[in-house]
């Protein structure tokens, strides 16, 4: 049924069409809902008015002042024109100055009226002034919404230039409120508001944007957080719940000549506990009669795509095929060299496709797909294309999933009469607060344990300063017989940005290790894929003894003669790529090193990450920290892979207990109604139903 806050925005006093449009392309802004649900991100505290005569130079942060306009004037040529307005309070006078918006800010102005003026200090020539500051008369600040904090509200250049910056979208929140407040519905029944002391929603919403004080904004901020997660673990857990009672899974019962050849005869090592524990609650998966949905989770190394080699020979045990799926062109060739390896002279033909692949081989491909002769097919996105089709699809294995966006993914899935068993695994380890809302409809499993002779990779963080020493390292490694990764953040120099770049690095390295004595080859995104292959093979072969990169070598690239990872502009990596990229060594049974290099100036945040990396290699730890500087925006690919949940105001980067407290409560309500069809449940059910198709992550085509 549609509520009065579902009304166009445009018909808010104050906006119209072309601010409607904006509103929408930049901030999401569509209805009066939207609006009010658009929170300030952060609080300054407008009670204080300070006395023109009592600013210093040493004042950094925003101010009010309370003054009188005693002149305005038009200074500079006609083009460039600014506003000069002097104002008193009595104590001194000041300057408030603008160079944009002069018309519209001068309409505001009365010469004579008093107005409350907020902006940052600023002094030109031990004077000072203001630049930019918001201004409203005395008289409308009395007549909107009083608290004791204003919000800050985020905006664009663009709403910003149409008088939207954080004060004009204020006042719109001022304006939607008095139409709309007698007309919020509550969202939570009474007895979850009860059981979690959560205030009602009409209170909520006017102390997020008008708070009369810090306690009240707190428990605005709790009730606001709750209902958002809540929203997404009923969304998550109800589609999990519905999914487990369906009896739609194909069975896998035979463990066959497949698995047994290679579990007895192939294996390059013997399996950890972990795998084995794995490997189990995936063959439980395969006959429990469910479809199996899971997440495997395993630090770089540790023996995933074994995992996902000996579920694959089970399908194919069971007469069925199987994809693998990989994000790269390297990384699908590399599992393609790998399983091949260890699946020789086992009775069992595998494929491979790519966007590379030449026209003969993807015919045959296409062909011993679709008649089932390929039981184990490996590639890229090339694999979503329609005319790939399958005799009889049972398991989808996606490597480094987080590459993928949802609807890609699911275009695998549907190319079968139902849907088949479905691996999704990561080396980006993600925070458990995060994996509760992002894959809460996942089962996960991790492997937490390395194979057996892999040593620790030593970590050294080193600076410009130190570059001949690096060297000379260098140089002994290669002496040992030993290979070498260079990265790079950048292919050519930008002038914004001042990193290494790969061809300037290449040239300083190609002078320092000379050929013939040595070979370095160059390995880039933007090469062609034959050019690609071609420098990777004279460095997987052992001809090459430096490979120099951007990071299309963070995964698929296996050389366990590599013992040293050298990442130059280490400050502008994340902590996960980083961790993956020091995953490129290791792989043997040699002492490996991963050499962080940077400038001597880094910021704090900078400084912290890489000394986590030289304190640390467990990759969970890492992933918490990383989520903590950064949120969750940027870990794990999370806008690629779905987290599409738009998070308004929880942050799972700080509100992890509140995670898990939303999730046991969605859990409880869904105990004995999954499908929420309940009458008593209503509220519940359009909760969850906005999460449903507001997230990105939508599994109702498996479930």
């Amino acid at each position: 049924m549609a509520s009065y806050l579902d009304n166009d925005i445009k018909y808010l006093p104050g906006v119209g069409g072309q601010r409607a449009s904006l509103l929408a392309a930049e901030a999401g802004i569509r209805t009066l809902g939207d609006l009010l649900h658009y929170y300030p991100f952060r609080y300054i505290d407008r009670t204080k008015i300070w006395r023109i005569a009592e600013v210093t130079e040493e004042m950094e942060s925003y101010i009010q002042l309370r003054a009188r306009i005693l002149a305005v004037n038009h200074l500079g040529p006609a083009r460039r024109q600014r506003l000069s307005v002097t104002v008193t309070d009595g104590s001194a006078s000041t300057e408030l100055v603008w160079f944009r918006g002069v018309k519209w800010i001068e309409k505001k102005l009365e010469i004579g009226r008093e107005y409350l003026i907020f902006g940052r200090p600023n002094f030109f020539r031990g004077a000072f002034n203001m630049v930019h500051p918001e201004v409203e008369s005395v008289t409308a600040a009395l007549n909107r919404p009083n608290g004791s904090l204003q919000g800050v509200y985020s905006t664009t250049e663009k709403l910003a230039n149409i008088q939207l910056g954080t004060r004009g979208i204020y006042n719109l929140v001022c304006n939607a409120w008095k139409l709309c407040e007698e007309r919020i519905e509550e969202t939570l029944p009474d007895e979850i508001r009860h059981a979690y002391g959560l205030i009602p929603l009409r209170d909520a919403l006017f102390e997020i944007h008008f708070p009369q004080s810090h306690e009240q904004l707190r428990a605005a901020q709790y009730r606001l957080k709750f209902e958002e997660l809540f929203g997404i673990q009923l969304h998550i857990l109800s589609r999990r719940s519905i999914r487990l009672e369906r009896a739609n899974g194909f069975l896998f019962p035979k463990v066959g000549e497949l698995f047994n050849a290679f579990y007895h005869e192939k294996l390059p090592f013997p399996l950890t506990g972990a795998q084995k524990r794995v490997i189990r609650e995936i063959r439980n998966d395969t006959v429990s009669g469910h479809q199996m949905n899971r997440l495997l989770q395993g630090d770089v190394g540790s023996g995933k795509t074994l995992v996902a080699l000996v579920s694959m020979l089970l399908a194919a045990d069971n007469h069925y095929q199987s994809c693998l799926m990989a994000p790269t062109e390297i990384l699908a060739r590399q599992h393609f060299a790998s399983i091949s390896r260890m699946i020789e002279g086992l009775p069992i033909r595998i494929g491979i496709l790519t966007g590379a692949s030449k026209t003969k081989e993807r015919n045959e491909v296409l062909k011993g797909a679709a008649s089932g002769e390929i039981q184990i097919l490996i590639g890229t996105h090339a694999l979503l294309e329609e005319r790939v089709q399958f005799a009889d699809l049972g398991l989808v294995v996606i490597d480094e999933q987080h590459r993928f966006g949802v609807e890609q993914r699911a275009r695998l899935w549907t190319k079968n009469r139902q849907t088949p068993h479905i691996l999704v695994m990561t080396a980006t380890p993600i925070p458990r607060t995060l994996a509760m809302t992002l894959y809460g409809d996942l089962e996960v499993s991790v492997i937490d344990e390395l194979p057996p002779g892999r040593k620790p990779i030593k970590t050294v963080h080193m600076t410009d300063a130190q570059r001949l020493a690096l060297f000379g390292f260098m140089k002994r490694e290669i002496a040992k017989g030993r290979q070498i990764y260079v990265v790079y953040p950048l292919i050519q120099e930008s002038e914004k940005m001042d990193y290494k770049d790969l061809t300037d690095g290449y040239e300083s390295i190609s002078r320092e290790f000379p050929p013939p004595h040595y070979l370095t080859t160059v390995v880039h995104g933007r090469m062609k894929p034959e050019e690609k292959q071609a420098g990777m093979r004279l460095f997987t072969e052992g001809q090459a003894q430096i490979m120099v990169a951007t990071s299309v070598i963070e995964v698929g690239v296996d050389v366990p003669n590599a013992t040293v990872m050298v990442i130059e502009s280490a400050e502008k990596f994340g902590l996960s790529q980083l961790h993956q990229l020091r995953g490129r060594v290791g792989r043997g049974g040699e002492q490996s090193y991963c050499i962080l290099m940077s400038g001597d100036k880094l910021s704090k945040e900078a400084r912290t990450r890489l000394r986590a990396m030289v304190e640390t290699t467990d990759g969970f730890e890492l992933a918490e920290l990383d989520m903590r500087l950064r949120g969750t925006g940027d870990l794990a690919g999370t806008q690629q892979s779905g987290m599409a949940f738009d998070l308004k105001i929880a942050n799972l980067s700080q509100d992890n207990q509140l995670v898990e407290l939303t999730r046991r409560a969605a859990e409880k309500c869904l105990q004995n109604d999954p499908e929420l069809i309940d009458p008593r449940n209503a509220l519940l059910k359009t909760l969850r139903d906005r999460y449903s198709t507001s997230a990105g992550r939508d599994y109702s085509m498996i479930s």
